[in-house]
């Protein structure tokens, strides 16, 4: 298992960063170990970041650790190459193209209001975390997959929330380790999904759904390279009429400032550490051969947290990414990643984020209950308590005058 329990560990107390560094001290930038079962070779910096998602997936696959894959299934669509994965990426990318996440903003707006409204009647603390994760997936069951159904969704939300612990767990497969119940969560999963599966199928062979209607059905619908069917599961002050009171296309866009907020967020805490990939032939970076079937891991906060990149990178600056002093370089800023591999979700991340910020911010006051707050890898990034707030609704007066600031 080489370094696995010492990496996993390191990322529970936020000390990634610096398991990684204390190795580029000893090794240089480029160093090998062994993670997950598989022997590793880790790139740092700029040229890592390029050379990683600069390959094409002919010399280096998004193969994971057969640990991880044990998880999320062999066919998931991290796992899929060549023509498959361009036709999966095809499919998602209809869902997930701005023209057509405009007609999401209405419907989203409404679902976020509701359920911050439901889930804060009658407290005046919340755990914050554990409520952005709960928005989050429902928002994502309902706009995208057309999964309307409460209890389901609440099952499948605490299951794929267990699943997601187990992804970098040290893979140990025995009862009451973390990595075993991900397994059973997974299975659970899969249990209940089979039926949801069968019933689109039977609608859209009667033609009361269709393709374009959610990405369930459109990923049904679907035929590989060989026509054949894919079998895995695999800124509010004035509002235009039309509207109905709901949050528009323009008005998002309009929320600047907001997301430079996120993307300093983003860029201090990285929503992902990093990421294996599985070279699939013999290949060199910078003077080192990589043999095939080897991993290659990259890590964002190598070029995140650089003081030639980012002046002064530990202190929190919305204002870097509005007018920046010098242009930041390609493959520094990662947060999707970058090339032909970058999270196809992006764009719907944004518009979610900015959609709830902007009812958190417009409808409540809140402060945090404990000030440092230490993060914790799971493996994304979260306050180890939850992020407990205290909320006090805002008064109508309060309201007016904050928009019209």
């Amino acid at each position: 298992m080489g370094e696995s329990w010492s990496f996993v560990r390191a990322l529970r107390e936020n000390k990634g960063s610096e398991w990684i560094q204390r190795r580029v001290a000893k090794h240089g930038p480029v160093f090998k170990t062994s993670l997950m079962g598989c022997p590793t070779v880790v790139v740092t910096g700029r040229a890592g970041n390029k050379f990683v998602f600069g390959c094409g997936g002919e010399v280096l696959s998004m193969k994971q650790p057969p640990s991880i894959v044990r998880v999320t299934g062999s066919h998931n669509f991290v796992e899929l190459t060549g023509t498959r994965y361009k036709i999966m990426k095809g499919a998602l990318t209809s869902f997930l193209r701005p023209e057509n996440l405009q007609d999401y903003i209405g419907r989203m707006d409404v679902l976020v209001k509701h359920l911050l409204l439901s889930e804060t009647k009658g407290k005046n603390t919340i755990l914050a975390v554990p409520f952005m994760k709960k928005l989050t997936f429902k928002v994502t069951c309902s706009l995208l997959f057309g999964l309307h159904h409460e209890s389901t969704n609440e099952a499948f939300f605490e299951d794929f929330s267990q699943t997601f612990k187990g992804l970098w767990a040290f893979p140990l497969n025995l009862p009451g380790t973390t990595y075993h119940q991900a397994l059973q969560a997974r299975s659970r999963i899969t249990e209940c999904m089979l039926p949801v599966l069968q019933r689109r199928k039977e609608q859209l062979i009667e033609g009361t759904v269709t393709p374009k209607d959610d990405i369930i059905s459109s990923l049904l619908a679907l035929r590989d390279e060989d026509n054949k069917p894919f079998e895995q599961m695999g800124i509010v002050r004035e509002r235009e009429d039309e509207t109905q009171g709901k949050l528009s296309w323009s008005e998002v866009q309009k929320m600047r400032y907001t997301w430079r907020v996120a993307q300093e967020l983003m860029r201090m805490i990285p929503p992902v550490f990093g990421n294996f990939r599985k070279t699939l032939k013999d290949i060199s970076f910078e003077g080192y051969d990589i043999p095939k079937g080897w991993q290659v891991f990259w890590e964002a906060s190598g070029t995140h947290m650089n003081k030639d990149i980012f002046e002064d990178p530990n202190n929190f600056d919305p204002s870097r990414f509005e007018n920046p002093s010098k242009p930041i370089p390609p493959f520094a800023y990662i947060p999707f990643g970058a090339g032909h591999r970058m999270c196809i979700g992006n764009e719907f991340a944004r518009i979610e984020a900015l959609v709830t910020m902007q009812h958190l911010v417009t409808n409540f006051e809140w402060s945090q209950l404990i000030p440092g707050e230490s993060i914790t890898y799971q493996p994304m990034p979260y306050p180890s308590k939850g992020l407990p707030i205290k909320l006090k609704p805002r008064k109508l007066s309060e309201l007016f005058d904050l928009l019209k600031t």
